[in-house]
């Protein structure tokens, strides 16, 4: 069997990682795109760090579509942005192009309770043209499969809750901001907090018009209740500022954050249930300081109650394995956008990649 083909879509820091995975697992890329015209001739091997060049460019996203028409690679990689509808064109192109994508765009994992109307328009055109659009990356293990595959051992279960934290500076300038961060007090609650200071009527006509803004873990709610099997009944979320302790330099940001200012934000995410079982997610993206670090806690609570804590994970390098890992299964999903709670557990590849397509 030929080797699997992909295109890198977005040549930023998580680019430096996927395109090496992808080549490590037996994956041959033949385009690289970006918006930077700093980055437009570069050979990919300039992005990785390698000093041996490696034959692809990086050209200007515009000539994304029409290089998909000439040379159908299997899979397109995006790593771009946090919102769906920030990556919605680059999606859309893969699926009017017929071609398999996956994006470790956070929103992207499980849309359809944020952004139904674009989640929609993709599917419909992805099954049209017969490819496989999906989201995919940390916590498509850490806050999703790791949290059902302990729930399969417990007996009864009356809550789950989880908190992780991360690290903003190492995602890039869109999410940092995205965040919060470099803001004063004030400006967080009127351009960040603001906006979920709303009736449950309000949001959902925010979600319908596809102009609600959501947290990481209101998509992976989602996920968990699909699932689960869960039948969501309601669901909230509050956004409240982390403050800086002194000042902090943020390299993403190229400023210093001051002693009181935000250095992100912590979102909380409380899902009820019709089966009475409740989900209550916290996720805190910032700035770190010199003391802090990455983690993971989630906790079930019922027959009987199990915590697990994972301190300090690569969540870069883990968010971007998972994306690579995925890409066998989402060349022999069916067509549409399809959630990865509707694939197998994300597991290790020990063969190249090739080998595990059907």
């Amino acid at each position: 069997m030929s080797k699997i083909t992909i295109v890198q879509y977005g040549c930023g820091k998580m680019s430096v990682y996927t395109m090496r995975y992808a080549l490590e697992k037996g994956v041959k890329i033949v385009g690289a795109f970006d918006i930077d015209e700093s980055k437009f001739g570069k050979d990919i091997s300039e992005i990785m760090g390698q000093k041996k060049k490696l034959g692809v460019k990086i050209q200007d996203a515009k000539s994304f579509d029409a290089f998909l028409k000439k040379n159908k690679p299997d899979v397109a990689i995006v790593t771009t942005m946090s919102l769906i509808s920030d990556v919605e064109d680059a999606l859309a192109v893969c699926a009017q192009n017929g071609v398999n994508a996956i994006t470790t765009c956070e929103e992207a994992f499980y849309p359809q309770n944020s952004n139904p109307t674009i989640f929609a328009k993709i599917d419909k055109v992805a099954k049209e043209k017969g490819c496989t659009i999906c989201g995919c990356g940390y916590q498509d293990v850490f806050w999703g499969n790791l949290i059902t595959v302990l729930a399969g051992a417990t007996h009864n279960i009356t809550k789950i809750k989880g908190r992780s934290s991360y690290n903003v500076e190492d995602y890039g300038i869109a999410l940092a901001r995205a965040h919060g961060a470099g803001l004063t007090v004030q400006q967080f609650e009127k351009d960040v907090a603001s906006a979920d200071n709303i009736s449950p009527s309000a949001r959902e006509k925010l979600i319908k018009s596809g102009q609600f803004l959501p947290s990481y873990m209101w998509n992976v709610n989602g996920w968990l209740c699909s699932q689960l099997g869960l039948t969501v009944k309601s669901q909230t979320q509050k956004c409240v500022p982390e403050i800086a302790k002194s000042k902090i330099h943020s390299d993403t940001l190229k400023m210093d954050i001051k002693k009181g200012d935000c250095t992100g934000m912590s979102a909380v995410v409380t899902t009820t249930t019709k089966e009475g079982i409740v989900l209550e997610t916290e996720c805190v993206g910032k700035v770190y300081d010199k003391t802090e670090f990455d983690s993971n806690e989630w906790t079930i609570y019922g027959e009987p109650d199990t915590t697990v804590v994972i301190n300090r994970p690569s969540t870069v390098e883990l968010t971007c394995a998972s994306c690579i890992n995925r890409i066998p299964e989402v060349i022999n999903a069916p067509s549409g956008y399809v959630t990865t709670e509707k694939f197998v557990a994300n597991n290790y590849k020990v063969k190249t990649l090739d080998k595990y397509l059907k």
